[in-house]
């Protein structure tokens, strides 16, 4: 029997406001001391009136726009009833019925081709406290309680655990963008549920969804995923299909779901509007404001990279995962073409385009290999590495007109990356320059013909590799600083 895998994903976000979603506490996370960062509103003390944090509903309906979705008119906020102790209210204050954005979507590719996911709402509401378990008792950190989150909830769409993965991975990278979270899955500040069923593909009504909740990394969204899929495929061929809705934890040590409890309703949650906070209209120049604001967002990104600078699908996922290392390389880019209009004759235009592959290729590898094995070595983030874009652009000149080799270019970037140097400064000071065709180097080969006739005599009788040999010995006797190729065709003319 074959089945369709129906998956949904309802994605939490944590917003970095300077303060909480309904008061003036500190949003500061997890760093402080617990229970240090509360109120009497936040801890739901009898009397106290929320106020709504002007930026977190900004920030919402920016998301909102980000993933194409219609924002509302007019938007509420409700109480979600529910005891548990890490929620000190015994209510949440979320949305219900009149989320801010409803009706978006966003592009995912796993590399079988793109694949436009439905989003159906997105809503705010603020977290709750946090559960520190021990063997022998649990205790809660208030600090987190009222954070600002953003509720984003996709259609049922997705049809494999990777392409849940991607979406996950996209959602993230939007809000980073943004710069409106984090969205650190780790530290908690990016939380997912995800909701999964099987159907026999023959059919098109959907059979009952379980929740699994617990899910702390892209990796365990995709490990957890798989497992349920298996399970319910077992459960369906041994004629016991799901029968009702079920919320289900994941176990990452073991690798398993588990049963927690039937999954709730919005009936379970007895849903009433706010009392304590208004209906908040959204004006058409409210969306405009916010909608200037708007960054180029991953998508956009990755279309100008393919088409401005020719990348492969791989370089450009590289690139675009961190906006400050997109905006580095890009900022290398342009000193590289100002650098080539400058020494290059010819329209500017053409001249680009004749360079632009070999140039780009060029200083991809040198950021995506060797500048991130410094930064992986040496545990430094891309804003944190001092070798600024120019002298990046600098450097790859020196690597594209030959002026030092492979080896002498990685010399230089390291003593770029410890000290924020010039790579020119240090190419003449290290005297790594290469060595050019000329005198010099017609007296090196000149030595070794002399001093190695037995090879010389096999290269003349048809040894051809021979010639890897001898421009070995040269570039040896030259400290490093010839040219291979000046090498090789120097000795081919001297041997004729």
């Amino acid at each position: 029997m074959d089945f369709d895998i129906i998956i949904g994903l309802e994605t939490h976000i944590q917003l970095k406001t300077n303060s909480k979603l309904f008061c003036d506490c500190s949003n500061i996370g997890d760093d402080s001391k617990p229970n240090t960062s509360v109120c009497s509103i936040c801890m739901g003390h009898p009397g106290t009136l929320p106020v709504l944090n002007k930026q977190a509903f900004d920030w919402a309906i920016l998301m909102s726009l980000a993933l194409n979705m219609q924002i509302a008119k007019e938007s509420k906020f409700d109480r979600k009833n529910y005891f548990y102790p890490d929620l000190p209210k015994g209510y949440q204050i979320s949305q219900f019925d009149q989320p801010v954005g409803e009706h978006g979507s966003i592009i995912i590719d796993t590399g079988e081709g793109a694949r436009k996911i439905g989003i159906t709402r997105l809503h705010l509401e603020e977290d709750a406290a946090k559960n520190l378990h021990f063997e022998d008792k649990t205790l809660v950190d208030y600090n987190r309680s009222g954070t600002p989150l953003v509720e984003i909830v996709s259609e049922p769409e997705l049809r494999t655990p990777a392409e849940a993965k991607v979406y996950m991975q996209e959602i993230r990278l939007i809000a980073r963008y943004l710069g409106i979270s984090d969205a650190d899955m780790e530290k908690g500040n990016l939380r997912c549920d995800a909701n999964i069923s099987l159907r026999p593909i023959t059919e098109k009504k959907l059979s009952p969804k379980t929740e699994i909740k617990n899910i702390n990394s892209f990796k365990n969204v995709e490990k957890a995923l798989i497992f349920e899929v298996e399970r319910q495929k077992q459960l369906w061929l041994s004629g016991e299909p799901p029968a009702s809705e079920e919320t289900r934890g994941w176990d990452a040590d073991k690798g398993i779901t588990y049963s927690q409890r039937s999954k709730e309703g919005a009936n379970d949650y007895r849903y009433f509007p706010e009392p304590d906070l208004p209906l908040f209209e959204i004006s058409s120049g409210m969306i405009k404001q916010i909608e200037d604001s708007m960054v180029e967002l991953p998508a956009q990104k990755r279309q100008r990279f393919a088409n401005e600078y020719g990348l492969a699908v791989s370089d450009i996922e590289v690139l675009i995962d961190s906006k400050t290392l997109a905006n580095y390389f890009e900022k290398v880019i342009s000193e590289l073409r100002n650098w080539l209009e400058t020494e290059v004759e010819g329209d500017h235009d053409e001249v680009w385009e004749k360079n632009r592959k070999k140039i780009v290729k060029l200083a991809t590898g040198w950021i995506t290999t060797e500048l991130f094995r410094l930064m992986k070595e040496n545990k430094v983030k891309i804003d944190e590495v001092i070798i600024t874009p120019e002298n990046m652009a600098e450097f790859i000149t020196l690597v594209y007109m030959s002026k030092v080799n492979s080896s002498a270019a990685q010399t230089i970037l390291v003593e770029m990356f410890a000290t924020g140097a010039d790579p020119s400064h240090v190419m003449d000071d290290k005297d790594l320059g290469q060595m050019g065709a000329g005198e010099e180097l017609d007296k090196i080969i000149d030595f070794i013909i002399e001093n190695n006739p037995d090879q010389v005599a096999e290269f003349k009788a048809g040894k051809e590799p021979i010639i890897k040999y001898l421009i070995g010995l040269g570039m040896k006797a030259s400290k490093g600083k010839g040219n291979p190729a000046d090498l090789e065709n120097i000795f081919r003319e001297k041997l004729k």
